[in-house]
């Protein structure tokens, strides 16, 4: 189940023998269930409706005559057991009765007898069926709150002993308060601690060779170790020789030697927090030789992000003309990372960008955001296709991420079949260098053993700083640094993906931004303007991210999606053809799914062909769906400030009053990164279920819609100059040129899921876009 999702379980008919809570402990669950399911919008660590799915099996009701409590005695037993044999009957309820009990039940938990035959007269249930299934579910939801609160106190336990077994090592490691090293033990002789003296320093000497060897070499060469040794359990007495790791680091205890001029000049040379290996969860050489290089490199990329996130910095060259774009200078840069210019390889394209913006969010909740994979991909879901964490070095310390360092796996996207998926693992550190003052950075770990060769682009050190700011906002510094290999881009997205317009820091801030937007208007205890429950609201903004995940899987598949890529002689390559099967899934109609995309050069602006696609008085003249009648929209949510981030639902007009027209249900959303129109038609009875609060994942749709890229750097003000307040650019000022149009369509082609593929379908589909994509170019007049 994905995160966050509300789950909608059946449950049984006839009572479960056990103790029911009386109404006020009950009040308290339902307390306690409300504040959890405010604060687990988007992906949260719990959401009570969506804990535990059972199978729907196990929540078959009966009928309430085999729950009729009795004695039998005498010449009637045999009578009454096979009268009871035959009256034993299963009743499954339907999912649009389970939708019902649910509703109510979020309304009130203790129906009385007239509103249990209320409801049993309206679903066709009986009496004693609607009791036994308010039981059951209050039940559950005690069992559920008490399975919770066991899992955090096991949680609190695990931490309380991961610091005893801290405290244990330190005790039975101390060190020399003079020197720093490992204190002498008083029963060692003169003879042995002469030979711990030399044999650090040897080992110092060793590091050193491996270090220069890794320089020329171009991979880490991992150091023989010899297991067997009796002085190896008690090698960590280095002294004050220390070790050379990369990037010369060899004293990693010390201070940052620089301090962070973000703008304000509040940490400017100030004092920050030193993080050393044994505050990182990994006192002294007990490290793995592979994880010490882990975090040597992590270290020497966090004193790289740092610097380069520096303003005024020579490192970067800021352009003469009004947008302020910002290029790296690779010449300094060469002089200031020696070690990391020297990686590069010759053949590969570089794209480097920077940029600030205010975010209304706070630093704590964007660093827990950034240090959690699968939230991470939430926030960022048109960027991330696939996010994991394959292992974790360090969990930080003192009950904070400062010091967390995860080894991840990822995969980025842009919205374009002709963009293949960025691969990537790289190490993710974590540090905190004041109070309020946090630093996230990635870097690939390269060529060697631990890198897949076939990665075809290699992330350098990136990452954001963030800083609390005292409006409540936090300022976000993000510095993006890759190479990759150009060739397996398309020629028609080649210079904009250099730019950095594909993967870039704006486009990273601008989604930051719009998220943090969405998540405060979540949150507002404001009704709708729309009428709308906040409930309703909520199932129906995650009704259209689901809507909006499956448009950017059909674009850009990722290892998670299922799709069968197909090859079509009389079909231009430049148009990406996936079929998959569709079965026994809730969100989608079962069948042979056909999803075809393709994206196109249009020589008009981002912001009018968003404009015109938008506009639901001229989709007649592209979408075949509105049968050339001009569309309503019925209902709007707000996800942002301007009135261009919504979810709409709309209708067709009507030719008369009785005419049931279909609904449509749109998320849109533009900025100066791009655009994006995704909708899919919908069934009306469920979709007022939804906006009654109802569970969204019945709700069967396939998406189709647009992706729009400005094809060149956008003419704006840069973020920079503004330090006291949240960036508002101004897009409608941007680069007065073309743009990139992806249209991509979902298309249920046979509803049995065990036919054939036929040529005949595929070439529908292809005709279909390119009638589309026709149609767009004849109303906005362009060739």
């Amino acid at each position: 189940m994905p995160n966050g999702a509300v789950a909608d379980p059946t449950f049984l008919a006839f009572p479960i023998p056990c103790s029911l809570p009386n109404s006020s402990e009950f009040s308290n669950s339902i307390g306690k269930m409300d504040g959890y399911r405010e604060a687990c919008l988007l992906g949260d660590s719990f959401d009570p409706n969506g804990v535990v799915r059972m199978r729907e099996d196990e929540y078959d009701s009966r009928s309430g005559s085999d729950n009729i409590d009795g004695a039998v005695s005498g010449d009637d037993q045999d009578a009454n057991d096979e009268q009871r044999r035959k009256r034993k009957k299963y009743h499954r309820h339907t999912p649009h009765q389970i939708q019902e009990l649910e509703i109510f039940f979020k309304e009130c938990p203790h129906p009385d007898d007239k509103q249990r035959s209320e409801l049993s007269r309206r679903l066709g249930l009986e009496s004693k069926q609607v009791k036994f299934w308010f039981q059951n579910r209050r039940t559950q939801m005690k069992t559920q709150i008490e399975r919770h609160e066991n899992a955090i106190l096991k949680h609190e336990n695990d931490k309380l002993r991961a610091e005893n077994s801290v405290m244990k090592d330190a005790i039975s490691n101390p060190t020399c308060n003079t020197c720093g090293g490992p204190s002498i033990p008083v029963h060692l002789s003169f003879e042995e601690h002469q030979l711990r003296i030399d044999n650090a320093r040897l080992r110092d000497e060793l590091h050193r060779l491996y270090t220069v060897t890794n320089k020329f070499l171009g991979w880490p060469v991992l150091p023989f170790v010899n297991h067997s040794s009796s002085v190896s359990s008690d090698s960590c007495l280095e002294l004050s020789v220390g070790r050379n790791g990369m990037g010369n680091l060899s004293n990693i205890s010390d201070p940052m030697p620089m301090g962070l001029n973000l703008g304000n000049g509040l940490f400017n040379g100030g004092p920050v927090m030193p993080i050393s290996k044994s505050q990182m969860g990994m006192p002294g050489n007990d490290i793995p030789i592979d994880r010490t290089i882990y975090v040597d490199l992590a270290l020497a990329a966090m004193d790289e992000l740092v610097k380069m996130a520096q303003i005024d910095t020579p490192l970067w060259i800021r352009s003469q003309d009004s947008s302020g774009k910002e290029t790296l200078n690779f010449n300094e840069y060469s002089r200031t990372f020696p070690s990391s210019a020297a990686m590069k390889h010759t053949n590969w394209t570089t794209e480097a960008t920077r940029d600030t913006t205010m975010v209304i969010i706070n630093s704590m909740a964007l660093i827990e955001t950034l240090m959690d994979a699968n939230r991470w991909a939430e926030m960022f879901p048109c960027l991330i296709a696939r996010a994991t964490t394959i292992d974790v070095i360090s969990n930080g310390m003192g009950g904070t991420r400062n010091g967390s360092l995860q080894l991840m796996h990822a995969e980025l996207r842009v919205l374009s079949p002709l963009v293949p998926v960025r691969t990537l693992k790289f190490l993710r550190f974590c540090k905190q260098h004041a109070d309020g003052l946090w630093a996230v950075v990635d870097v690939s770990l390269g060529e060697g053993a631990d890198a897949d060769m076939f990665f075809s682009c290699r992330r350098l050190p990136s990452g954001c700083i963030v800083q609390d700011m005292p409006n409540g906002f936090s300022k976000v510094t993000w510095v993006e640094h890759t190479e990759y290999d150009e060739t397996v881009v398309h020629q028609l997205y080649r210079q904009i993906i250099s730019w950095g317009i594909g993967f870039g820091s704006q486009r990273w801030l601008a989604t930051l931004q719009r998220q943090c937007d969405c998540l405060a208007i979540l949150m507002s205890s404001t009704e709708d303007p729309a009428g709308i429950s906040p409930h309703g609201r909520r199932s129906m903004l995650k009704l259209s991210q689901r809507m909006v995940d499956n448009f950017c899987s059909g674009i850009c598949t990722s290892t998670l999606q299922k799709w069968d890529k197909l090859v079509v002689g009389n079909i231009s390559e430049d148009v990406k053809m996936m079929a998959r099967n569709s079965i026994n899934d809730p969100g989608e109609p079962p069948g042979i799914v056909l999803s075809a995309a393709t994206s196109v050069w249009m020589p008009v602006t981002q912001q009018r062909l968003f404009a015109f696609l938008q506009d639901e008085c001229l989709r007649s003249e592209w979408d075949i769906l509105s049968n050339g009648r001009p569309m309503i929209e019925m209902l709007r949510i707000s996800k942002g400030q301007g009135l261009d981030n919504r979810v709409s639902l709309l209708r067709a007009n009507p030719m008369n009053a009785n005419e049931n027209t279909m609904l449509i249900l749109q998320e849109s959303w533009t900025d100066i990164s791009g655009s994006l129109i995704v909708y899919a038609p919908v069934d009306a009875a469920s979709v007022n279920l939804v906006m009654r609060g109802g569970d969204s994942a019945y709700v069967s749709l396939l998406p189709s819609g647009f992706a729009i890229l400005p094809d060149g750097p956008s003419n704006y003000a840069s973020t920079n100059n503004d330090k006291d307040g949240p960036i508002m650019s101004d897009i409608n000022s941007g680069y007065a040129g073309g743009c990139l149009l992806t249209v991509a369509f979902q298309i249920l082609v046979n509803n049995l899921p065990t036919a054939k593929l036929t040529v005949e379908s595929v070439e529908t589909v292809n005709n279909l876009i390119s009638c589309t994509i026709q149609k767009i170019k004849v109303a906005l007049r362009v060739s």
